[in-house]
């Protein structure tokens, strides 16, 4: 794997925001949600943070949390990011807006190519968007728009393949164990990690996972987290500020 500091692979830093008291009312962004554990889900938000750092070698950023910003934790809707280019999402809650100015920031300090959304008509959830390594598949939904999509294939000239789901045509058990980010090697002899939901979380997936050879399982739970819709790739955002080949 290489050593804590390192990186894995083509990533080698991960960003995440701060779980705020405020989240836990249930009120958030007046989204109704229903009300959380703020420690437990404040606690798993730090053991996501630590496997990041340790176990995947990744440096590791994080955002404060801020109480104008309940659903602030959930970054991976903020951007799309591939090699050095990062598309700025425009959240379809304008409540969810302000969230995006914090990681505009976190990007740029990085250097990273920073490109904007921009179109008013656009809606666009970087949690709707997932990258095969050739093409991108953009799910339409209330979060994502058609124009959001058109978004996507203009910034990184790629085909964008759309369907009515985030993630449809991946072949997996069930969606929720799409609920996983897949970290790539870059290393001869080392195997792909992926970090996945646990199976005191998704025990169908876990299963599932298992069949996979030669990977390395490293699991995290968010449950308390998911009820304010933190699926594990909504939590963090992983890049790479090193030139790619």
């Amino acid at each position: 794997m290489g050593t804590p500091g390192e990186g894995l692979g083509r990533c080698s830093h991960a960003l995440i925001r701060g779980v705020p008291e405020s989240l836990a009312s249930g009120e958030g962004a007046g989204a109704g949600l229903p009300a959380l554990d703020l420690a437990k889900a404040q606690r798993e938000h730090g053991v996501l943070g630590g496997k990041l750092r340790q176990r995947l070698g990744l440096q590791l950023l994080e955002l404060p949390p801020e109480e104008s910003l309940p659903l602030g934790p959930l970054l991976g809707d903020t951007a799309v990011i591939q090699g050095d280019t990062a598309l700025i999402t425009r959240p379809w809650s304008p409540a969810r807006r302000p969230e995006v100015d914090g990681v505009r920031k976190a990007l740029q300090d990085l250097g990273l190519r920073v490109v904007e959304t921009g179109d008013e008509n656009a809606t666009l959830d970087g949690t709707d968007v997932l990258f095969t390594g050739r093409e991108f598949f953009v799910g339409l939904s209330k979060w994502t728009n058609h124009r959001g999509a058109e978004i996507v294939a203009d910034t990184f000239r790629a085909m964008a393949v759309l369907t009515d789901h985030p993630y449809a045509s991946l072949t997996l058990p069930d969606d929720a164990a799409a609920d996983c980010l897949f970290l790539r090697p870059g290393v001869p002899g080392v195997p792909p990690f992926l970090l996945h939901r646990g199976g005191g979380d998704l025990p169908n997936s876990q299963e599932a996972l298992q069949k996979l050879s030669e990977v390395t399982l490293v699991p995290v739970s968010c449950s308390e987290l998911e009820k304010a819709g933190g699926g594990l790739s909504s939590l963090c955002l992983v890049l790479s500020t090193r030139p790619h080949s």
